[in-house]
């Protein structure tokens, strides 16, 4: 990054050369990229582990700050870049539109935009950031079949073209709105074996297709292409490769409308770096890839959504155990064999499902506990010879809902010792919310990665 500290002032000393007007725009263009700088957070070189250390020291007990215990995130910039290599080695057709839903952070953002990547935007306010950056409007999809008319106004002034739809009501809306968009038709895929199945809400049946694009024909509207989503936390790589199939069809069936589609938009629904069993990514690929190459030629432009792909692993949180519950049924003397393995502590912490574990309920996440400090002994990815025992995890609000884990294998632990968890990028900070006056998880910046220095 050029420095700019000691460019401020080099207007005052030859200001007779320069015309007064000009003066001040370029000290206003110097104020403001310095702004920009000090807006930017620091992103450190540390490893993780050296991260949550130098943060943890940081605190001290004595201290009279309410909040300088909080939960805090460590997010690996690194990571999110070794991603997108992978993707680019593993996938290389196939144009990465990050989805922003998942995980819409500024550093992540800025970094995939410097790396060339696209964005799939929901709402006029992700359009907007992402145009804020900088963005060419082209690498950006409007990709919500439903849009909000004033939505809809903002995309067409702002030259953002391509949207989706998956009915003929938000035909005539985009008409009426911005004739000249770029229609992508979104079809119904089988999204049975996803976590989360979006079918239930998006995507037009096959049997549908027609009259849809016999609408958009009389309408004069453009269509390029279809979109499909397999559903989030897919779990069955042969979903995609089907999907594709589908897709075709109405390629296919675009023609007898007079329609030559040149766009094909395969989703999100791809597994994050921590998945490495059952459903992978390279497994995905592997499907996708060819099933792609075989059914569509070169003149065809293939886009994708992955979210958690990006982020899901590159996020880690650390929490204090801010109290500690023994169940009164524990301090009997006997015990059955069935109570010996039910929770004999309850723990609660201070980040909880109305924030950063919001994922548990709209992600079906599952979400593991490991010690990070017990007895001022920092144990990350440390294996706590202690015995352990079995508890439950909960967060710091007053409703009963706020559970992390109902039973988790664990050392006794003390208030003011930490818990942190992996793997935790993808829709959590996205949905966090303040319930309980609770603040949202600070996040510092690191990367494993020299070359994402580059970016910033």
């Amino acid at each position: 990054m050029i420095d700019i500290s000691l460019q401020q002032d080099q207007f005052e000393v030859v200001p007779a050369l320069v015309q007064p007007t000009l003066v001040e725009v370029l000290k206003a263009r110097v104020k403001a990229e310095m702004a920009l700088d000090v807006a930017l957070p620091q992103v450190h070189t540390l490893p993780i582990d050296q991260m949550l250390q130098a943060r943890l020291a940081s605190f001290d007990p004595e201290m009279e700050d309410a909040e300088a215990d909080n939960a805090f995130y460590i997010a690996d910039l690194g990571e999110v870049y070794r991603q997108h290599l992978r993707w680019k080695a593993l996938l290389p057709r196939i144009e990465p539109f990050f989805a922003m839903k998942c995980n819409p952070d500024p550093m992540v953002m800025r970094l995939l935009a410097s790396l060339g990547a696209g964005f799939d935007c929901a709402s006029k306010n992700e359009i907007q950031s992402v145009l804020n950056m900088g963005v060419d409007p082209s690498r950006i999809i409007y990709a919500n079949p439903c849009k909000q008319n004033s939505f809809v106004k903002y995309a067409h002034t702002n030259n953002v073209r391509m949207m989706t739809f998956d009915n003929a009501e938000e035909l005539h809306k985009i008409k009426r709105f911005h004739p000249e968009a770029q229609l992508v038709l979104r079809i119904l895929t089988d999204d049975s074996k996803s976590l989360c199945k979006l079918g239930l809400k998006f995507g037009a049946p096959l049997d549908t297709t027609g009259f849809l694009l016999a609408t958009a024909q009389e309408l004069g509207l453009n269509v390029i292409g279809v979109s499909f989503h397999v559903g989030s936390g897919c779990f069955d790589a042969n979903a995609f490769g089907e999907a594709v199939i589908r897709a075709r069809r109405v390629f296919d069936q675009a023609q007898e409308y007079g329609y030559e589609f040149n766009f094909l938009d395969v989703g999100g629904g791809f597994p994050s770096a921590h998945v490495t069993e059952g459903i992978t990514f390279e497994k995905v690929a592997t499907i996708l890839g060819p099933t792609v190459n075989a059914l569509f030629g070169p003149e065809v432009r293939v886009i994708a959504e992955p979210g958690r792909y990006y982020v899901g692993s590159a996020f880690t949180l650390a929490t204090q155990v801010i109290a500690r519950r023994t169940i009164v049924r524990d301090l009997a003397e006997a015990f059955t064999a069935d109570q010996s393995h039910s929770p004999s502590h309850m723990y609660y912490i201070n980040d909880g499902m109305y924030g950063s574990f919001n994922c548990i309920m709209f992600d079906h996440q599952v979400c593991e506990p490991k010690v990070l400090v017990k007895d001022n002994a920092f144990t990350y990815k440390q294996v706590v010879a202690e015995p352990h025992g079995y508890a439950s995890v909960w967060g710091p609000t007053c409703d009963s809902i706020d559970c992390i884990s109902p039973k988790s294998s664990l050392p006794l632990m003390e208030t003011g010792d930490w818990l942190y968890f992996e793997n935790m990028g993808a829709y959590t900070i996205t949905a966090a919310s303040q319930f309980n006056g609770f603040r949202k998880s600070e996040i510092l910046y690191t990367t494993s990665e020299q070359e994402v220095s580059l970016h910033f």
